[in-house]
This record gives C-alpha cells, sequence and structure tokens, in this order.
C-alpha cells in the first residue's frame, strides 16, 4: 500500500520524531512511505530546487497515488490540512483514508477542524507519548480494511 505521510516541512518541526516513528512503522508493516523524504533535516534545501508548481503537481500526484493519508498534525500547516481536505474531500468515490495524529499536550494549538474531524474515512488520535503513539499507529494498520481505490484522475490540471 502506499502511504502518504504529510508533517510540517515549512513550520514548525516539533513533530518530525513523531513521523519518522510513524514512517519506520508502517514500513515495518510492508507498506511504501511515498514522502519519506520529508522527514530529512534538510529537506528544505532539497525541496528548494523544485517550483511551487512542481511541489504541487508532484504532491497532488502522489496523493491521487496513495491509499492512505497518515498526518502527523501537531505542528500549525496549510499545507497537512490541504492534502488531508484534498483527500477526505475525494473519499466517499476513492476509498482513501486519513489518519490525522497530533500530541495531545499540544491540542490547544492545534486545528478544531483537526481535532474534531468526524468524516467517516479518517480517524482522528491525540496521542500522549511515542509509545501510545505506536501501540495505536501499529493497531490502526493492521485493522485497517482493505482498500478499495479506485484511481480517479487529478482534480486539478
Amino acid at each position: 500500500m502506499n502511504v502518504y505521510l504529510a508533517c510540517t516541512v515549512r513550520g514548525d518541526r516539533g513533530g518530525l520524531a513523531a513521523a519518522r516513528a510513524i514512517a519506520d512503522a508502517v514500513e515495518r508493516h510492508g507498506h511504501t512511505v511515498i514522502t519519506r523524504h520529508l522527514l530529512a533535516d534538510d529537506v528544505e534545501r532539497a525541496e528548494s530546487a523544485l517550483t511551487e508548481r512542481q511541489v504541487f503537481e508532484r504532491d497532488i500526484a502522489w496523493l491521487d497515488s496513495s491509499e492512505l493519508l497518515i498526518a502527523e498534525a501537531s505542528g500549525s500547516s496549510y499545507g497537512v490540512g490541504f492534502e488531508a481536505g484534498y483527500v477526505l474531500g475525494r473519499a466517499e468515490r476513492t476509498g482513501q483514508r486519513v489518519l490525522l495524529l497530533y500530541d495531545a499536550a499540544r491540542g490547544a494549538s492545534v486545528s478544531r477542524l483537526i481535532a474534531g474531524n468526524s468524516h467517516r474515512f479518517c480517524t482522528t488520535y491525540p496521542y500522549r507519548n511515542a509509545e501510545d503513539l505506536l501501540r495505536f499507529v501499529e493497531a490502526y494498520l493492521v485493522e485497517l480494511p482493505a482498500p478499495r481505490y479506485e484511481r480517479p484522475a487529478s482534480s486539478f490540471p
């Protein structure tokens, strides 16, 4: 399964250690994290070789090709919110799933749209610590229903 792991690239990278742990868990389960490079310390330098349009088109193609979006949403990020909204806006047709994770201790600074998300194709979990996060992600991956993913054309030209 292709997994799009969303995390803050230009904003608060305080959730980076959690995102790396999530990526490791996903890969241990035999899935592919197609955005693994976003977890590198020098991601902004590497990404600066692309124009904004190239990043947009690439990321939309990756979102279209993923069965699951996992977002570490502890930091404020318009990009992560956009990605989750893009997938959920199509989920009724595509069967794609979204897993929104955030540090419960940072809950007061997490968007209420993230914390309160009740879309039927979305699971939101405020984790208490690294062990709690990994325990939840591992259980989620085991119990995840087989995707009925239909690869529709992108909504964008």
